[in-house]
């Protein structure tokens, strides 16, 4: 019998007997009256399951989707209900088990209504790799989100050696909704990260849903640091404190446009040899260059890569669109030694300025007090 949305379930009771007809045998088979706030078709999802015991108390309840993955839950200190600790899911079939400390049972199966629309992310980085001590967890969003605190209590963030962090909510350069957890300082090198993301059953805002739970796992590696000087026009990398080579470079010509981002950046991406083209980052048709060694530091279009066009500039004058240039032999030294997520430290005159968070992992130019405000749970 169900009412006011409340499905009440019977569920007969078995038990042997030395005797037929006994009082015992009758009590043993009165029928345990559960409810379940949730029943139909058309259940609304985004909440707990709850299932209550109209009298005696429950010993245990199950509530699994069709490939058998479970909700957690917890009893009342009386035994009478049972809460659900993660939400039920949109567009999901559940079946509900309880079973009473009498030895009764019953089940209740319901199915939630599909979404409207669903919010999918994109991790960075990726599962099981390893990557340098100034990159951030990385989760982009496909739709916008506005129940951003619902969404960020729901992020968990383990490390194996306690590392202090925060979320912050940045956009992206795509003007896409992103959140980073960025450590305080820079990750210690051997340091393991784990996101759950258990988002599935939340609401990100605007009937966008999550209908799965993300995962990603990494290992911070080397702990090293290029360090750009605009002023002496050198690339250095420095390797646990130690100047493993310092390497004359070309950086952006300063006074415009084509003057490079200052600040930290992170490196990206090793992409290799690629074609790059001055009008993708509104430089008319300044170049059009199969470039080699190519390392991705913004999504503005900032990299270090081989130059030897500008050979003649190594070292004395930034006389580049943006990029960090450096001889064939150098670029390709420094592009087999550098991690994704190494830090590239931009220092000197002549610079743009810093690079916004979502441009790449502009994060690091912020204060940890600022990036910390960013962060949508107070």
């Amino acid at each position: 019998m169900a009412t006011a949305g409340v499905a009440v379930l019977a569920a007969a009771l078995s038990a042997c007997s030395g005797g037929s007809g006994s009082s015992g045998a009758d009590k043993a088979a009165e029928k345990p009256k559960i409810s379940v706030n949730l029943s139909g078709q058309q259940a609304k999802a985004g909440g707990p399951v709850e299932v209550k015991l109209a009298d005696g108390k429950l010993k245990d309840v199950t509530v699994a989707d069709a490939k058998g993955a479970k909700l957690p839950g917890k009893l009342s200190k009386n035994g009478t209900s049972w809460t659900s600790e993660r939400k039920a899911a949109p567009g999901t079939a559940y079946q509900v088990e309880a079973t009473t400390d009498k030895g009764g049972s019953a089940k209740h199966s319901f199915k939630t209504a599909a979404p409207d629309k669903v919010n999918k992310v994109t991790l960075a980085p990726g599962k099981n790799t390893t990557v340098g001590i100034a990159q951030p967890l990385s989760i982009t969003f496909d739709n916008p989100v506005r129940n951003k605190a619902e969404v960020e209590k729901h992020l968990k963030v383990t490390t194996s050696n306690n590392t202090e962090g925060s979320w912050g909510w940045i956009k992206n350069y795509d003007g896409k909704d992103r959140v980073d957890w960025r450590p305080k300082e820079y990750w210690k090198s051997g340091t393991k990260v784990k996101l759950d993301a258990r988002l599935n059953g939340i609401d990100s805002g605007g009937d966008d849903w999550f209908v799965r739970d993300y995962a990603t796992n990494f290992t911070i590696g080397k702990s090293q640091v290029v360090k750009v000087n605009l002023d002496s026009k050198t690339a250095t990398l420095i390797r646990d404190g130690k100047t493993l080579k310092s390497l004359p470079m070309s950086a952006g010509t300063p006074g415009g446009d084509k003057a490079s981002w200052g600040g930290t950046s992170v490196l990206m991406s090793k992409e290799g040899t690629i074609n790059m083209r001055s009008e993708t980052v509104g430089l008319g048709d300044a170049y059009d260059k199969m470039v080699d060694y190519s390392m991705r530091l913004t999504w503005s279009g900032m990299y270090a890569h081989a130059a030897p066009w500008n050979a003649s500039y190594f070292g004395n004058t930034n006389h580049s669109s943006g990029c960090v240039g450096m001889s064939d032999g150098d670029a390709g030294w420094l592009y087999g030694q550098a991690q994704i997520g190494d830090p590239f430290e931009v220092t000197g005159s002549g610079s743009k300025g810093v690079p916004d968070p979502g441009n790449g992992y502009g994060e690091w130019n912020i204060s940890w007090s600022d990036w910390q405000a960013k962060s949508a749970v107070k």
